[in-house]
């Protein structure tokens, strides 16, 4: 069972390749999904409990609560290939590849104004319709090493283009890495 993880800024398209890996078979853990499970659970904003259990548990926890749910689907054998969305940080990538040896890093790029746009009309709680607040948390991710796992990466997608050129491209990659 391979395991990949996915980086890249908000709004940059990771979501679209975890759902078309998922229309394939793979089982999807997203990094911000445990953030926003555990806000729910202590009735907090996404961005307090993502400091707060930083806090609390170390600045790799996130990753660390990954790991552990990666290994427990392991064992249940639902999936073929598990696809982690969210990694920001060089630590997270060797937590990953330290825990599973086959762990690929796919990373997806589009330039500011367009990943911009795409927040804007997206409207998850977490997103802003505020160019320096965007900004602002570009810096967030950038400071927290995402530029080091973009620049590591196996294989990096550019989504500048239309729908059906991105589809290509992710299938292409999904094929090449039989996920």
């Amino acid at each position: 069972m391979r395991v990949m993880g996915i980086s890249g800024l908000p709004g940059s398209g990771k979501s679209f390749v975890s759902e078309i890996a998922a229309e394939k078979g793979a089982m999807i853990v997203s990094m911000g999904d445990i953030i926003r499970e555990e806000a729910k659970k202590r009735g907090e904003s996404t961005k307090e409990t993502a400091q707060n259990l930083r806090k609390e548990h170390g600045q790799y926890i996130v990753a660390e609560l990954t790991v552990e749910k990666i290994k427990e689907i392991r064992k249940e054998g639902f999936a073929s290939s598990i696809i982690v969305e969210g990694i920001r940080s060089p630590y997270e990538v060797n937590l990953f590849k330290e825990s599973f040896e086959d762990f690929i890093i796919l990373s997806v790029f589009a330039n500011p104004d367009i990943r911009f746009e795409r927040i804007k009309s997206r409207q998850r709680e977490d997103d802003t319709t505020d160019y320096e607040t965007f900004v602002s948390r570009d810096q967030r991710e950038l400071d927290f090493g995402i530029g080091d796992v973009i620049s590591l990466s196996n294989k990096l997608l550019i989504n500048e283009s239309d729908l059906d050129s991105y589809l290509k491209q992710i299938n292409e990659f999904l094929e090449e890495y039989e996920i």
